[in-house]
């Protein structure tokens, strides 16, 4: 018969090993703060497939739009920090927000632990075929006689494809008509349709209009040309070397997650990446593989924040 110290003890144990179940026990959430049919949303879905198997267990992608991002940032900022929800985190959620929103519910260093920076892509601008111009110099020429004429849309205010436009209106003088949407897919519809003329987005969104013939490639906003679109010349090409944008694609838990499960997370995005078949399908989209490891990302992520925080202030567009 045991005694009730031999009990106790074995309740004990149960109890620690029932509380320390292996990484992972349950389904992951990885939310994507923009709409369906961006890269932000197609980089998770391409990769939970390949993740979920590796873990052994299900990978859910859950759209929660809004506010550049910041809805679904907040969102995950305030969930548990044992790895069962993610972010996929742009350039605009981790290092933009801060410094066009006063008032932002979440704070990047603080708030996330960063786990991995999967991918990048410069920005391209892009016009509709209705636009007569064919390349930057043409564009500046035409929005001089037509100041307050020409529209370009954005992802939402604050965004990448946003600062890039604010960029060429302050390196050049033009007087451009911003036209901000709740994501790049809807604002993307509305320059394929003609009631917006331009629109200065990731390669990875537009590449696939511009080889198809339904949108003009204007500039490639970086300085140098793309692996992915050689022939496509770049914004420093065209003498405005100051008009630069783009964006990159990564992946944070809640602050205070354990490290073990950071890494092993790390780990696993990681192969996923540099799976033939994802590696393919995402340079076909014009971005280029990163896959670095957690305290890189974290340096990354200062550096990019410091770049942007003077890219806002040049364009003056903070926005409350």
């Amino acid at each position: 018969m045991f005694s009730k110290f031999a009990l106790g003890t074995l309740l004990a144990l149960a109890s620690a090993t029932a509380w320390a179940d292996p990484y992972p026990s349950r389904p992951i959430t990885i939310v994507t703060p923009f709409p369906p049919g961006s890269t932000s949303d197609i980089i998770p879905r391409l990769l939970a497939p390949h993740v979920s198997k590796a873990l052994g267990t299900t990978v859910v992608v859950e759209n929660r739009a809004g506010a550049n991002g910041s809805l679904g940032a907040a969102k995950v900022a305030t969930s548990p920090a044992d790895g069962y929800t993610l972010l996929m985190a742009t350039t605009g959620v981790l290092a933009i927000n801060p410094w066009v929103y006063s008032k932002l519910a979440y704070a990047p260093a603080k708030d996330f632990d960063p786990v991995i920076n999967a991918a990048s892509t410069p920005n391209l601008l892009v016009a509709h075929p209705g636009i007569a111009a064919s390349n930057l110099k043409e564009l500046v020429e035409l929005a001089r006689k037509r100041p307050g004429e020409l529209t370009f849309a954005s992802a939402g205010n604050g965004s990448t494809s946003h600062l890039c436009g604010e960029s060429l209106k302050a390196a050049t003088g033009v007087d451009l008509v911003h036209v901000p949407y709740q994501g790049p897919a809807p604002a993307m519809q509305d320059v394929l349709s003609g009631r917006v003329g331009l629109m200065c987005d990731n390669l990875s969104n537009v590449l696939q209009y511009v080889k198809s013939g339904r949108l003009k490639a204007i500039a490639l906003t970086a300085k140098e040309r793309s692996p992915q679109a050689p022939d496509i010349p770049t914004s420093a090409e065209a003498g405005y070397p100051d008009v630069q944008a783009g964006n990159w694609y990564s992946f944070v838990a809640p602050a205070g997650t354990p490290r073990p499960v950071v890494d092993r997370l790390n780990a696993e995005f990681a192969k996923a990446l540099h799976d033939p078949a994802v590696t393919a399908r995402l340079e076909s989209l014009g971005l280029t593989i990163i896959a670095d490891k957690p305290d890189e990302f974290r340096a990354f992520i200062a550096q990019e924040s410091a770049r942007w925080q003077k890219v806002v202030k040049a364009a003056n567009a903070q926005l409350d």
